[in-house]
């Protein structure tokens, strides 16, 4: 007998935080948000830290990954647990799909189902080339260089022919244990900021347009970074549905991180499947409509 319906995931600091900042009531209200509509679709709700150790995992009949934001520098360990616990629940979204999202290899295969994304190149890891020469070989002037398993611009690094010379340490560094992306550097992003579009059950819910901070290019609110309402047009509001069509499979949230590249084409800058800030403090009945599609899949 499964004692819970839904049992929301968050990281251990989240969980029953002593000090509360913004950051925090953030995470805490946007988690909340969720657990009450869930709550109103009279489901057993429960919100535990992924990686608690006392408990049951199969008495919940679905875990929603939310606030989990230290998977990424705990990846070995997250992975491990992933794999176990996928046997004893549901996970939502699937195992399947956060293995495919967790790495940005994920793009190629949007783009080979239709959806549009910048100029990308993939280095893979034990690469012996130099970052000098991969660069000359694709005429990179000004450059972003991040990981391919990466999150909260972990190891991202914004580079040019001036400072191509100190990054070599660090390029060097990282590829001889994990894949790199490099992408041409996207002006549009700091002139127009970075779109993120809500996508719940399939269908757009809301958006926000992030800027980042004067001198930055870095949009996270972690870097200073600001966060508007914005209302899309009807052709962001289709791509981005479109690029959630596009995914491995169907999933029942996402976010989709979107700008106008330097060719001034609408482009993916990412593809959030696993625990992206949704803004549901902007739109609660977007956690609404992410409620009913989880209420159909217990009914």
């Amino acid at each position: 007998m499964k004692k819970y319906d839904v049992v929301i995931l968050t990281d251990k600091k989240h969980v029953n935080p002593k000090e509360i900042n913004n950051y925090t009531q953030n995470v805490l209200d946007e988690d909340n948000y969720v657990k009450k509509a869930l709550e109103n679709q009279s489901l057993i709700v429960l919100r535990l830290s992924w990686d608690d150790p006392t408990f049951n995992w199969s008495t919940t009949k679905y875990i929603l990954f939310r606030s989990t934001w230290d998977y990424f520098n705990r990846f070995s360990e997250f992975s491990k647990w992933l794999e176990k616990v996928s046997t004893q629940t549901q996970l939502l979204n699937s195992e399947n799909i956060i293995r495919w999202n967790i790495d940005k290899h994920y793009l190629q295969d949007l783009q080979q189902n239709g959806v549009h994304i910048c100029e990308s190149y993939f280095i893979e890891k034990g690469e012996k080339r130099t970052l000098k020469n991969i660069v000359d070989q694709y005429k990179l002037n000004e450059f972003v260089l991040k990981p391919c398993i990466s999150g909260a611009a972990r190891h991202t690094y914004k580079i040019n022919h001036s400072t191509l010379d100190k990054h070599e340490g660090v390029f060097s560094s990282l590829i001889a244990n994990e894949a790199m992306i490099i992408q041409p550097f996207q002006y549009n992003i700091v002139k127009k900021g970075e779109i993120s579009l809500m996508v719940m059950n399939g269908k757009f819910t809301h958006a926000v347009l992030k800027i980042a901070k004067e001198g930055d290019f870095r949009v996270q609110d972690d870097f200073g970074g600001s966060v508007h309402n914005y209302t899309p047009t009807q052709l962001e509001i289709n791509f981005a549905e479109n690029a959630v069509k596009a995914c491995k499979e169907l999933p029942i949230y996402a976010r989709v991180d979107v700008f106008t590249d330097n060719n001034d084409e609408l482009a993916i800058a990412e593809l959030e499947l696993i625990e992206p800030e949704l803004w549901f403090r902007n739109n609660p009945k977007a956690a609404d409509e992410l409620a009913k599609g989880i209420k159909q899949l217990i009914s």
